[in-house]
């Protein structure tokens, strides 16, 4: 990468940063929102929303014109808050390892699992750590943006410790014990499941009631 698009990217994304924590915190300065716009502009993003701030006079644009464009830039250039300036993604996430943990004792896991931020991937996202130590990020980290309804984030952690735990393990987990076929982490009807394909597909259990499915008790 060439020193000036590292520049360029580099000032980009703190324009970004303070964009959206501007957006976030209701006290958007439309400086930077014009700043970002030309920064944009100077490397050829020359979306709609980029093209109007930048031609119009900003002291002729409202507080809520300006607050739409800029959120319009920001979706136009794929821009992601991550986890540190939305820290409430990492918080539904957390909830939804509380959930998830409950069926882990069905695999012989006990002790309770962490979140871990995963720097050293590249977008960053996030992985498990299990009490003995053990990291679980096969087929890739957990994304911020899989964060921002806890039915995506339940799904998206179970699907992660499932598959991870196979390659770990080569074990299948869950399985059902009605068709002996491995289930699945799935999204249905607005719920996390854990979905069996036999006999044309069912619901074994939601995720977090394995025990129940298995006829055990939830550890206490």
């Amino acid at each position: 990468m060439s020193n000036a698009m590292a520049e360029y990217e580099a000032d980009t994304e703190l324009l970004e940063r303070k964009v959206y924590l501007g957006l976030r915190e209701g006290d958007l300065d439309a400086q930077d929102v014009v700043a970002l716009a030309c920064e944009l502009l100077d490397w050829f993003h020359d979306t709609d929303a980029v093209l109007e701030v930048v031609e119009r006079n900003p002291a002729e644009v409202s507080p809520a014109e300006m607050t739409a464009l800029a959120r319009r830039m920001l979706d136009d250039v794929g821009f992601d808050p991550g986890f540190d300036l939305a820290p409430e993604r990492l918080e539904t996430l957390r909830a939804a390892l509380r959930i998830v943990a409950r069926d882990l004792p069905t695999r012989g896991i006990e002790g309770e699992p962490e979140i871990e931020i995963l720097e050293d991937c590249f977008p960053v996202g996030a992985g498990v750590r299990l009490a003995g130590g053990e990291r679980l990020s096969w087929g890739g980290p957990v994304l911020p943006n899989m964060c921002d309804h806890p039915t995506m984030a339940l799904t998206s952690l179970a699907v992660l410790i499932q598959e991870s735990l196979l390659e770990w393990t080569w074990q299948v987990w869950p399985v059902c014990p009605r068709h002996d076929l491995g289930v699945h982490g799935s999204e249905r009807d607005g719920a996390a499941v854990w979905w069996c394909p036999g006999e044309g597909g069912h619901v074994l259990a939601p995720v977090g009631e394995l025990a129940r499915a298995f006829g055990r008790r939830h550890p206490k």
